[in-house]
């Protein structure tokens, strides 16, 4: 399971190391795509079906949501096959979507990592912090229905 933060730095090439840890759990093999609010997934190939059947409920109509889950989160997707020391180098069209700078957080979320610029990432947790009460309640709320 991918827990935890992990600082790193994106070089002016676009070059970024792994963390050993999330590489450990991912695999050799990894995907990276736009995500939401603004930053990257990067999950295992094995798990990648997996988490397209999540966002679209393993849906037999390919009704226009659909289509357009797969536009954003398909559309966006590279393989990822990192050097011996774990370092890849990121598409220019993720790098320029998520914002990245040089200052980098990898967020484990379980079955993936969430990319984040640094200053993004902490912007978004301060956001969550504050709303985290509110949020659960949300959560209550729908399985009580």
């Amino acid at each position: 399971m991918l827990i935890g933060q992990y600082s790193t730095n994106l070089s002016p090439k676009r070059r970024i190391a792994i963390p050993k840890k999330i590489r450990e759990k991912t695999g050799k093999k990894m995907i990276v795509a736009k995500w939401y609010e603004g930053c990257l997934v990067l999950i295992g190939e094995a798990n990648w079906e997996a988490l397209l059947n999540r966002l679209t409920g393993e849906s037999k109509v390919i009704t226009a949501p659909v289509r357009d889950t797969d536009r954003f989160v398909l559309g966006s997707a590279f393989e990822l096959d990192p050097d011996d020391q774990g370092r890849v180098i990121l598409p220019s069209s993720l790098v320029k979507y998520a914002n990245l700078s040089k200052n980098v957080i990898f967020i484990g979320l379980g079955d993936r990592a969430e990319i984040w610029d640094k200053d993004e990432w902490e912007k978004r947790e301060s956001f969550i912090a504050r709303h985290a009460g509110e949020f659960i309640e949300k959560l209550a709320e729908k399985d009580e229905k």
